[in-house]
């Protein structure tokens, strides 16, 4: 019998529920308060709610939907959590320190069905989506982190899976977790990372004001084809129409994520390419170095390289900035989440 985990319901949900449990509507949001503000681990915590209903509570809905499996930590301070799912599955959210920021990234699938050719994510192949109380309780467990936990101030979809392919979990996640009565984090502090699901990406911007961040990667269908299957669906034409129309809020761009693969799309001429795709967006750029591992066909490309493709954007007026790697010694940077049987 799949297990009915409290954190799926958002707290309009919750009120629905408390009174079909027999319970007072103020219960609700006295649940929500300890779900989140109080980030409780065990019903036991919740000592103003009377006895019977914490037994109810006890039997019935699941509270901690994941379980920390394993932590990792890399010499730079990078946290590694590896969550071990109700069915036996498992994720990796990571935990990146780079004062004044502290950063969550989590997942929204187990692994991942896009097959873009430099991520070992999508090497998992696909599992499944992730439950609203799944992604949620990434956040929960990352705030529960005795040394980093209260230095968290932004969090980012950018983890195992593609948002945009988990929709409707996603959003109710986002949701609770930027609900002033729950884990209260700014929409200016959430970002949410996709490979261009086009529909879905129009639905997000009315919907919500997360940040979005666009993985991009090449300038022309043909590479992007190579590299991002997606872009069979959804070419650059179409995405990029796509972000010219997003419904942004005032002084918000898009991010565009590009990954440098060495000789592969990180020569001047590509970069000139690039800037002309930008031309009618609000655009901020991240240039990330490929993150090498085990079986990749691609290389990391010199910092010269690197440089030089900054140089071609910034001389176009546009905003680059070169994302400093973090965690590659337990494999938890860009690209490189994965777990295996």
């Amino acid at each position: 019998m799949k297990p009915f985990f409290i954190k799926n319901l958002t707290s309009e949900q919750l009120e629905d529920w408390v009174p079909s449990v027999g319970e007072k509507p103020f219960r609700a949001r006295q649940l929500f308060k300890h779900l989140y503000a109080r980030n409780v681990s065990a019903w036991s915590q919740c000592t103003d709610l009377s006895l019977a209903f914490r037994q109810q509570l006890e039997s019935g809905p699941v509270l901690n939907s994941i379980a920390v499996s394993k932590v990792d930590e890399a010499p730079d301070g990078t946290r590694k959590y590896l969550f071990r799912l109700h069915d036996g599955n498992f994720i990796e959210s990571v935990l990146i320190t780079d004062p004044p920021r502290c950063t969550l990234c989590v997942s929204s699938q187990v692994g991942c069905a896009l097959g873009c050719t430099f991520c070992l994510t999508g090497s998992m192949g696909f599992k499944r989506n992730l439950e609203t109380a799944e992604i949620v309780d990434q956040v929960c467990h990352g705030l529960r982190d005795q040394e980093l936990g209260s230095q968290i101030n932004s969090l980012v979809f950018m983890g195992m899976g593609e948002p945009l392919a988990n929709y409707d979990e996603v959003v109710r996640a986002i949701r609770i977790i930027t609900d002033p009565n729950g884990l209260m984090f700014s929409h200016r502090r959430v970002t949410l990372s996709t490979v261009g699901l086009v529909p879905q990406m129009r639905l997000l911007g009315m919907e919500t004001p997360v940040n979005l961040a666009v993985s991009i990667h090449a300038a022309d269908d043909k590479l992007r084809d190579q590299l991002m299957p997606i872009n069979r669906k959804y070419p650059l034409a179409e995405l990029m129409r796509a972000c010219r129309e997003y419904p942004l809020p005032p002084r918000k761009r898009i991010t565009f994520e590009y990954i440098l693969l060495d000789g592969i799309n990180d020569s001047p001429r590509q970069a000139r390419d690039f800037v002309r795709l930008l031309e009618g967006v609000r655009a901020k750029v991240n240039l990330i170095a490929f993150n090498s591992h085990p079986g990749s066909p691609y290389r990391t490309p010199s910092l010269e390289r690197i440089l030089g493709f900054q140089d071609v954007l910034r001389k176009a007026n546009l905003t680059a900035i070169i994302r400093k790697s973090r965690g590659n010694e337990i494999s938890a940077a860009c690209g490189q989440l994965a777990v295996r049987d």
